[in-house]
């Protein structure tokens, strides 16, 4: 008598991604909707922003092997480093010249006063690098790969990426709506950037070379107070 084999499904590696990545967005900007009227405010959003991401992409890649689906690994490592030190480079100049002209006004030195705060007061610049891996990780690492492998149109797919990345902002940002307002136009140029970057290297960690440079630079220069 012949034995009957088990037939499994197994869902589709990129839906599944598809659906883990925008389901952990929405769980961000939910609960930092929830924080923001209450005295947490958006803290534990931003701890489920950077423990989600990181540990969603590891889990992935750890559980499921897709290393190069979540482009950590695999693509053109060097092309994407190279790209990603130049662009870095760039973005962090434009970033720097826009920072001296804010504080040639009356209240440029307040832009980022409650950012400032957090990371000197709060002692939170040393977490930045690990934020931004986070980021990296889910808007161009799980969520980017999930697009490109429904086939969707690769300015789309930035575009969409950099919309939601600068959107998120407003989610788990625990500073007042101005800053809020200023990080996202910060972070518009890096979703463009590191989108494009990691589409044409299948690479991400040029992308978050790149958003270190410009970040560290930024906080460098916010530190120091660059005078008028």
């Amino acid at each position: 008598m012949k034995s009957v084999k088990t037939l499994s499904f197994e869902p589709d590696s990129s839906a599944v991604r598809f659906k883990l990545s925008f389901g952990l967005m929405a769980a961000i900007w939910i609960l930092g909707l929830v924080g923001h009227f209450t005295p947490l405010q958006e803290w534990p959003a931003l701890a489920l922003y950077v423990l989600g991401s990181i540990g969603l992409v590891l889990w992935r890649g750890k559980a499921k092997g897709e290393w190069k689906e979540t482009y950590l690994a695999g693509g053109d490592l060097k092309k994407s480093l190279k790209l990603g030190i130049i662009w870095g480079i760039i973005l962090l100049v434009i970033a720097l010249v826009n920072t001296i002209f804010a504080y040639k006004y009356q209240d440029g030195l307040k832009m980022m006063s409650g950012m400032e705060y957090l990371l000197v007061h709060r002692s939170l610049l040393y977490l930045f690098p690990v934020l931004v891996i986070a980021e990296e990780f889910l808007w161009r690492g799980i969520m980017f790969s999930a697009l490109r492998e429904k086939g969707i149109n690769k300015h789309l797919i930035v575009a969409i990426t950099t919309l939601l990345f600068v959107l998120n902002h407003y989610a788990v940002a625990p500073v007042d709506i101005k800053e809020r307002a200023l990080m996202a136009m910060m972070a518009f140029p890096i979703g463009i950037a590191g989108g494009y970057l990691v589409f044409f290297t299948k690479n991400v960690w040029g992308s978050v070379v790149m958003h270190l440079i410009l970040m560290i630079g930024m906080m460098i220069a916010l530190l120091v107070n660059i005078p008028a």
